[in-house]
């Protein structure tokens, strides 16, 4: 059962990202701002636009799909496993009054918190550019972003809890994160693509919450957007559940 307890883990890990946050922020959302500068306006340049808006309107909410998603991966996979594993930390914390459960799950709210911060940094840059005009959309944005964070950074754990080194994450990041990245309608809509592809992007969580964040973001409808809110909760419950069973059984309490 989960208590109070686990917001003293959350707050451990924050106290840790304040000594190098600068860093730690720049890793995070540098690659997707080269993304949204270089393809927006470069290869915006040579193209009319999609949906009838510039190529760097149509990219900008999913890249704050992907900068949420790779904040949470990040932290929750190096981050988490060196904790779990090098340092020892899951060990000392365990042997204190919170529970295996508590520690899951504030690691878990820390992976979405990463999320939330840089997902908020990109918006504000976003905003500057012109790109984006803030008003009552952005509280749909920031709910996503935090189930997004949620889901990814809890099967991020899962992933962590298996792993047998840092070499392992190839995997991870290879065959499940790398298809997100492409095939979840950030750079381009699905459409022309055969229909197996459109069925496989469906089962993406990166999809919905691109497709959720496009519609917040400036009013897009795209598939499934009412089931969206549905898959990434029930996505960001199963794998926390789940994370918590992986890491019981690595770490022996």
């Amino acid at each position: 059962m989960v208590t109070h307890r686990a917001l003293h883990v959350w707050r451990r890990n924050f106290s840790v990202y304040l000594t190098h946050y600068k860093p730690s922020l720049v890793g995070n959302i540098g690659e997707p701002l080269l993304y949204l500068f270089t393809m927006g306006m470069g290869l915006g340049g040579y193209m009319s636009g999609i949906g009838g808006m510039p190529y760097i309107n149509y990219i900008a909410p999913g890249l704050i799909v992907t900068t949420a998603m790779y904040s949470a991966v990040f932290e929750c996979t190096f981050g988490s496993f060196t904790r779990m594993t090098v340092q020892g930390t899951y060990e000392s914390i365990i042997s204190t009054p919170v529970s295996l459960a508590d520690l899951v799950v504030g690691e878990i709210m820390w992976g979405m918190t990463k999320s939330m911060i840089s997902a908020t940094v990109m918006v504000i840059v976003m905003t500057l550019f012109g790109l984006y005009a803030p008003g009552p959309g952005f509280l749909g944005i920031a709910v996503t972003v935090a189930f997004t964070g949620t889901l990814f950074a809890a099967a991020a754990i899962c992933f962590s809890a298996i792993s047998p080194s840092y070499d392992f994450f190839d995997y991870f990041f290879t065959l499940a994160v790398a298809p997100m990245f492409f095939l979840s309608g950030v750079f381009f809509p699905l459409d022309q693509f055969p229909d197996a592809v459109k069925w496989l992007s469906l089962t993406l969580p990166a999809t919905h919450s691109v497709n959720l964040i496009r519609f917040f973001f400036h009013g897009s409808v795209g598939e499934g957007l009412v089931a969206a809110p549905v898959f990434l909760a029930a996505g960001a419950l199963f794998f926390t559940w789940l994370a918590v069973r992986l890491v019981r059984k690595r770490i022996v309490v």
